[in-house]
């Protein structure tokens, strides 16, 4: 299975899954990108997987769906593209020959969903849409601070080898962001020197690993003493026992850090 991310807008990236004959796109926010790869390499679309209902996940599903028959899959709770399967917790789709269970992850959008696959050509794999970003996760538009934290929870809870394909290059700018919480942190100095590497060459920093998040993602890490204290700083009143104070406080100072 080849798994790609076909770059759309300034920042987003389309994931498209193909067997070299049938292929799957996540998110597709601009149609023409997943058009020109699917004429290029003389696939079929089969299904298009939505997170959100946000207009640079959704802007070319009726162009896809009108194109090609393609299915639509979306969020339960949030307005999509119609036709189309709405998707909760626990229910699970198989593309592709690949099982997919859905997870409920609201905090960007209040329905937000991903999709985790437990195997695929050796390694589990994650479509998160804006939820987490390698080093940051998404701001949160309609969501609480608490279901954000229950949601980067359930995610960080996968296995170490999951491969996370989220929805934005945004890696750069949030370990930039992510030093200034811990700098001491050397597995984050490695990890950015790596990204800085890959984007210098012209290649995406994703997809992370699950393992990589949870040592290098202040939000992945709000239960750590130093990033508690770090987020202490910026707001001294918040209780740093309680993690969905403190994830609420690094998206503020997130929001305004330059």
């Amino acid at each position: 299975m080849n798994l790609l991310p076909l770059p759309a807008f300034t920042d987003n990236y389309i994931w498209m899954l193909h067997d070299s004959r049938e292929a799957v796109v996540v998110d597709p926010g601009d149609a023409a990108p997943v058009l020109q790869a699917l004429h290029d390499k003389g696939l079929s679309l089969r299904g298009i997987l939505v997170t959100h209902h946000h207009g640079d996940h959704v802007g070319g599903v009726n162009t896809l769906r009108a194109a090609t028959g393609a299915a639509v899959y979306g969020p339960a709770g949030e307005t999509m593209p119609q036709p189309l399967t709405r998707l909760r917790q626990g229910e699970n789709i198989t593309v592709l020959g690949l099982r997919f269970v859905v997870l409920d992850v609201p905090g960007h959008t209040a329905g937000h969903i991903a999709y985790y696959c437990a195997e695929m050509d050796g390694a589990p794999l994650l479509f998160c849409g804006d939820t987490l970003f390698s080093g940051g996760c998404g701001r949160l538009f309609e969501g609480t601070p608490g279901q954000m934290q229950s949601s980067l929870d359930q995610l960080a809870a996968l296995p170490d080898a999951t491969r996370v394909c989220c929805a934005h290059e945004y890696t750069l700018s949030n370990l930039k962001f992510a030093l200034a919480v811990e700098p001491g942190n050397q597995v984050l100095l490695d990890y950015l020197g790596h990204c800085n590497a890959l984007r210098q060459n012209g290649q995406p920093t994703l997809p992370s690993r699950i393992a990589i998040e949870r040592a290098i993602n202040p939000f992945l890490r709000t239960r750590e003493a130093t990033v508690a204290q770090a987020a202490r700083s910026f707001d001294p009143q918040l209780d740093p026992h309680q993690p969905a104070a403190v994830l609420a406080a690094l998206r503020q100072w997130k929001n305004e850090f330059r």
